[in-house]
C-alpha cells in the first residue's frame, strides 16, 4: 500500500540540514505500521512527503499505487492525514468542521458515518462547541473524524497522541484497531515507545535514518544482549557510579528502575549487586529482565552514532 525507495531530504539554502537519509520501507495493505522515534528524527518530514505536501530531494515513493510526484492529485483523494499540530478551523464548531471537510471531498457526513460513529458519539454532546474550545482529547477525536470522513484507503497519523492524557491515548488506539478491521491501512508516527507494541510492524528512526524494521516481538526476540533492571535507595548516585564502570556499556533510567544493556555478556546479577553493596547502597534489587522496544532502540541508536 505504501512503497518508499531511497528517499532523501535536506533543508536549508544549500541543503546543509539533513532530514531524511536513504529511507526505504514497505507498508502492507490493512496493517498498522508505526514509525517510532524522538522529536527531530524525521517522522513529520517523511509524512509530508508521502502526503504530497513537499517533494523529496531524491528517491521515489508510491501510496495506494500512485506516484507521489506524478499522481499527487490521486493520492490526495484517497488518503486521510492528521498532522501533529491541530489544524482544523478553531472558530468553526465540531459539526461545521466535519461538514466542511466532507464537502471538500464531495461527500456527506451521512455517506460515511459508519466509519466515524463510535468516535463521533463521544463528540456529539459538544457538536455546537467551537473546535478551539475543545480539550486535547476531543480535538484529537475531531481531527480523526475529519481525516476519515471521505473514507480513505490510507490514513496518515503524525504523532496523534502527543500531549493528550493516558486515557485518551488508550481510547485512540482502540479506535485505530476498529479502523484496521474496516480495511484501512494506517501509518502512524509516535515518540512513545510503549505504543510500538500496538502496531503490526514498526520502523525505528533516528536522525533521519531507519535503524530497524520488524514486528515489535521480532525486534525483542532478535535482541542479542542481556538486559538488567536495577533499583536502589539512591538511584541518582547509583546511576552515576555504574556509568563510570567500563563494564557497564549502556545504562539509562527506566521508570522506577535503571536498565543496563551488557554488550559483552560478561555481567551477572551477582556482580551488579556486589558493586552496589560495596558502595553502601541499600534496598538493592537487581534482576535480568526481558528487553523492551525502548531498550532495542537505545542500543541501535548508540551503535548507529558510533559508526
Amino acid at each position: 500500500m505504501i512503497s518508499i525507495q531511497h528517499i532523501n531530504k535536506s533543508y536549508g539554502k544549500k541543503g546543509e540540514i539533513p532530514a531524511l537519509h536513504d529511507i526505504s520501507l514497505e507498508v502492507k495493505k490493512g496493517e498498522v505500521f508505526g514509525l517510532i522515534g524522538p522529536d527531530g528524527a524525521g517522522k513529520t518530514t517523511l509524512f509530508r512527503i508521502l502526503t504530497t505536501l513537499i517533494l523529496p530531494d531524491s528517491g521515489s515513493a508510491s501510496v495506494a499505487g500512485f506516484d507521489i510526484i506524478t499522481q499527487y492529485k490521486e493520492i490526495r483523494r484517497c488518503v486521510g492525514y492528521m498532522p501533529g499540530k491541530f489544524s482544523l478551523y478553531q472558530d468553526l464548531s465540531v459539526e461545521e468542521n466535519l461538514s466542511f471537510y466532507a464537502t471538500i471531498f464531495d461527500t456527506t457526513v451521512e455517506a460515511n458515518y459508519h466509519l466515524i460513529k463510535d468516535i463521533y458519539d463521544q463528540l456529539a454532546p459538544f457538536k455546537t462547541r467551537r473546535a478551539g474550545a475543545l480539550s486535547g482529547g476531543m480535538k484529537q477525536k475531531l481531527a480523526l473524524c475529519c481525516a476519515l470522513i471521505h473514507k480513505p484507503t490510507v490514513l496518515f497519523l503524525d504523532e496523534p497522541t502527543t500531549g493528550v492524557d493516558v486515557v485518551s491515548r488508550k481510547e485512540f488506539w482502540s479506535m485505530l484497531d476498529k479502523l484496521k478491521k474496516d480495511g484501512i491501512t494506517i501509518f502512524v508516527s509516535t515518540p512513545y515507545m510503549d505504543e510500538a507494541s500496538l502496531c503490526d510492524r514498526i520502523a525505528l528512526i533516528q536522525n533521519g535514518s531507519i535503524l530497524s524494521i520488524d514486528t515489535p516481538s521480532g525486534l525483542i526476540q532478535n535482541f542479542k544482549y542481556p538486559v538488567f533492571g536495577v533499583r536502589t535507595d539512591n538511584m541518582t548516585t547509583a546511576l552515576k557510579q555504574l556509568s563510570q564502570q567500563p563494564s557497564m556499556q549502556n545504562i539509562f533510567p527506566f521508570g522506577e528502575y535503571m536498565h543496563i544493556i551488557d554488550e559483552r555478556s560478561t555481567l551477572s546479577v551477582e556482580q551488579i549487586s556486589r558493586f552496589l553493596s560495596e558502595h553502601q547502597h541499600q534496598n538493592i534489587d537487581v534482576q535480568q529482565i526481558k528487553p523492551e522496544v525502548e531498550d532495542v532502540f537505545i542500543q541501535l541508536m548508540k551503535e548507529n552514532n558510533s559508526q
